[in-house]
């Protein structure tokens, strides 16, 4: 059995509830928009802790190639160190070229998401 409300006492009351149903509807409306926001803002957030964890990957193999590199019972010429250097600072560059360039994805895509929500 549904409960009904008693407007007929109160005729201010019967008036203005439509006005205020009205409100609750664009209140309750109101909070999606933002929390889609949000959820886009933490989705952005993960791929960019994810694309800088892959960076500080690439840059401790980085590190771990060099110190093989001393580690070795041979001893290198200085051209065969030069080139393994080049060649380190080659991927290190390349992953930092690609780290900013999903970073500027990330940015791109968030604004997008901001503005469907807008």
């Amino acid at each position: 059995m549904t409960k009904q409300k008693d407007t007929t006492a109160n005729p201010a009351m019967a008036a203005t509830e439509p006005m205020m149903e009205w409100w609750q509807k664009q209140l309750t409306q109101g909070i999606r928009p933002m929390t889609r926001m949000q959820l886009a803002w933490m989705h952005s957030m993960a791929e960019t802790m994810q694309f800088e964890a892959q960076f500080l990957q690439a840059i401790a193999e980085s590190g771990q190639k060099i110190a093989q590199s001393f580690e070795g019972d041979t001893p290198q010429t200085p051209a065969e160190m030069q080139e393994r250097y080049q060649q380190l600072i080659s991927d290190i560059t390349e992953a930092q070229m690609e780290r900013m360039k999903r970073a500027t994805e990330i940015s791109h895509d968030f604004r997008r998401c901001v503005w469907e929500e807008i």
